[in-house]
């Protein structure tokens, strides 16, 4: 870089912000930003003025006290800058020159020794160019200075500023003191003291200095990241915004089109009526005028016989005329037309019927959870408002509507109560079985997936069958350690753990093959293509992936577990395993290799037994903590559903679990030999218990596209297999 370059670049990284010169005295304020002294005391005495204070860096508004004193000069000064000033102030003829560091004359300094670091005037160089030795030192003039020189002067060690000590540089550091000294100030001052090589000790310092500053770079990514969180959401609420308004233009444009249609219809019926009226009037005055012309001309005949007075012509005609004035004295006077009152009244006046609401709720986001219904019985479900990150929310503006449409289409009654805590309860008695349909909207936009359907029913239920036993045949069970069905065959997967082997069954209980293992299995699921991943007990290659023959297809990465006890596959394919030595919930990619999700319960040392995920939540058995846990997509505990107990929403000892089409959480409560039926936010909807758990405990259950219900027993080694008629409502 050229010199003259490098000393502009210097000049304005030493630009006072205040005033725009060179900083002349630099103090830094404890925000690190530096002035110059006597800018810093006219802000404060500009403050003071004010009644205040504190003041502002004018740099990064950063607020400070006013120093009692009247002058900021105990404030540190800037190391750095004041080494940039030494170093300007030899490139500016205008500012006061560098003094001789070698003699007592004052002379301004015309070169400098990098050896002896000090600066010199003529003479001085002169005599230290005659000295052999001081003549091979390396000696710059200062109006020949290159940018390399500029920069050796900028990092030239310290001297000490004690009274005789200043040809000494500052080599030491006082611990005790936290100050730079010189080998003089040590054994003077610092004799007792721990004294530190300086650059030991700036090493030391560094690091410090390093992590706390990588400690800020991280701040700063976190604050970057949250400036861009915070712009994408300023964004999408002016799109929002500008999406509302561009909807009300183009309703209040609607609405102009149908009151101008409107407006003309009017105006036709007034046309109308206008020429109706004018043709009544006509018609009156038609024949009013028609009279009054033959009483005229009557008249003006008798009054001209009169006016001639001739006898004879009053003889012949009297009789006429008197026969003509009867005439038309006697016609029969028609009644004057009177038009009707017209009047124009509204039946309903024009009230703007929109609305502007500003709310957290995001109706994509909301729920509606169902509840089993039947045709004569008052019926319910539940909208649920949440927020953009799928949490419960209540907003006072929220507008919910609810359209119930019967098979015939007629509109079904409703009652909406508002429970003030962001639960909608919607109450309807259908009239006829059937599919109806149930439109909901949350502030005018729809739920994901309205109109729902739901189907009304007759009260019916089915009998169980069920099928297997204990032995070593197949067909037959030594323990039941896990069951699947396939959503796309309807495929039955019993994990046989005690004949280390899985048993597949048709629908209809019917076996069809086995697949046997060099282990125990402890748990099976199926893809959405079929295919049978099973958790085999062992130190290696634990997940195992089988086509629908019962051949090996390949072993799934299982580096992320420890003591894997279950797993499920949700929708999107990601794999949900429960892993009881770390008693977490993990969440791996399709092929194992990535860790999504991990999740743990707060203050819970008990291990997870079965976890599902719907609907942006995770819902986990807990067997020795007797409840269910639930959590959000990304890990974050919610609340428990249940505590321990044997009464209706009761656990003791809770394993399996699986989750209808109509949103119902149906758990396996082991220890009470029932089952129970949640709504998704843990609300008890009923129970399934009798003679069919009398002697076994349900384990693990689950669905098929049949909506037929297939439940392990614990320890009974049977499948037992319950209609869908028993659960049936909502159908998708």
């Amino acid at each position: 870089m050229d010199v003259q370059q490098l000393f502009k670049r210097l000049k304005k990284e030493a630009e006072c912000p205040l005033c725009l010169d060179t900083v002349k005295k630099p103090k830094t304020l404890p925000c690190l930003h530096s002035f110059c002294l006597e800018c810093l005391d006219k802000l404060a005495n500009f403050a003071r003025r004010q009644l205040q204070t504190t003041t502002k860096c004018p740099v990064c508004q950063t607020s400070f006290p006013i120093p009692d004193k009247d002058t900021f000069a105990n404030l540190p000064t800037s190391f750095h800058l004041n080494r940039l000033v030494d170093v300007l102030a030899l490139e500016e003829s205008g500012s006061q020159p560098q003094k001789c560091n070698s003699c007592d004359e004052n002379n301004p300094a015309t070169s400098y020794c990098f050896v002896c670091q000090t600066f010199m005037c003529a003479s001085c160089f002169q005599s230290h160019q005659r000295f052999k030795a001081t003549r091979g030192h390396r000696n710059v003039l200062i109006d020949k200075l290159q940018a390399q020189d500029v920069q050796e002067l900028i990092g030239r060690p310290m001297m000490c500023s004690q009274q005789f000590h200043e040809d000494q540089p500052l080599e030491f550091y006082c611990e005790d003191c936290k100050v730079l000294i010189c080998l003089k100030c040590s054994i003077v001052s610092h004799n007792r003291h721990l004294v530190a090589d300086t650059q030991k000790a700036a090493r030391e310092q560094k690091m410090q200095m390093t992590e706390a500053l990588a400690k800020l770079k991280a701040e700063i990514l976190f604050f970057e990241s949250e400036i861009k969180a915070q712009t994408e959401l300023k964004d999408k609420s002016v799109t929002d915004i500008m999406n509302a308004e561009k909807k009300m233009t183009d309703s209040v444009e609607e609405w102009i089109g149908h009151l101008r249609e409107h407006e003309k219809k009017m105006k036709q019926k007034f046309r109308e009526i206008y020429e109706a009226e004018q043709k009544q009037h006509k018609t009156r005055l038609d024949n009013l005028e028609l009279i009054t012309t033959q009483l005229k001309s009557c008249m003006e005949r008798g009054q001209g016989v009169l006016e001639r007075n001739i006898s004879a012509e009053i003889l012949q005609t009297n009789h006429t005329i008197l026969q003509r004035c009867d005439e038309l004295i006697n016609t029969r006077k028609s009644d004057r037309y009177k038009s009707p009152n017209l009047n124009y009244f509204v039946k309903k006046k024009f009230v703007t019927f929109d609305e502007i609401v500003v709310t957290k709720t995001v109706s994509s986001m909301c729920l509606a959870e169902f509840d089993y219904s039947e045709i004569g019985r008052q019926s319910s479900f539940v909208v649920v408002t949440r927020d953009s990150k799928g949490l419960h929310c209540y907003q006072l503006n929220d507008q919910i509507k609810v359209d119930i449409l019967t098979p015939e289409g007629d509109h079904l009654k409703t009652e909406l109560k508002d429970s003030k805590d962001g639960k909608y309860t919607v109450t309807y008695t259908p009239q006829c079985v059937g599919q109806h349909s149930f439109g909901i909207q949350v502030n005018g936009q729809p739920l994901t997936g309205s109109p729902f359907l739901v189907q009304i029913r007759q009260h019916h239920y089915q009998f169980p069958f069920n099928f297997g036993s204990t032995g070593r045949r197949v067909g037959e069970f030594a323990w039941i350690s896990d069951i699947a069905v396939s959503d796309r065959t309807g495929t039955i997967a019993i994990a046989d753990g005690g004949n280390n082997r899985i048993q597949l069954f048709s629908s209809d209980g019917k076996f069809r093959m086995q697949v046997k293992l060099d282990g125990q299995p402890y748990s099976v699921a199926f893809t959405d293509c079929g295919d049978l991943l099973t958790l085999v007990l062992g130190n290696n290659n634990r997940l195992r992936l089988f086509n629908e023959e019962g051949q090996v297809i390949k072993h799934i990465n299982d580096k992320h577990l420890k003591e894997p006890n279950h797993l499920s596959i949700a929708s999107d394919s990601r794999l949900i395993i429960t892993d009881k030595a770390s008693n977490e919930v993990k969440v791996l990619s399709p092929d194992g290799n990535d860790k999504l999700v991990s999740m743990t319960a707060p203050d819970c040392d008990k291990y997870p037994e079965c976890a599902v995920y719907h609907q942006n939540n995770f819902y986990v058995s807990y067997p020795e903590s007797h409840c269910i846990k639930v959590f959000s997509k990304t890990g974050l505990y919610l609340h428990d559903i249940g505590c321990k107990g044997s009464s209706d929403g009761q656990f003791n000892f809770p394993l399996g679990l699986v989750i209808d089409k109509y949103n119902r959480l149906i758990v396996c409560d082991a220890d009470n030999l029932r089952l129970q039926l949640f709504t998704l936010n843990g609300k008890f909807l009923r129970k399934l218990q009798g003679e069919y758990f009398r002697n076994d405990r349900p384990k693990y259950v689950a669905l098929n596209n049949s909506e037929n219900l297939i439940v392990a027993g614990r320890f009974g080694n049977y499948i037992f297999v319950y209609s869908g008629e028993v659960f049936a409502k909502k159908r998708d």
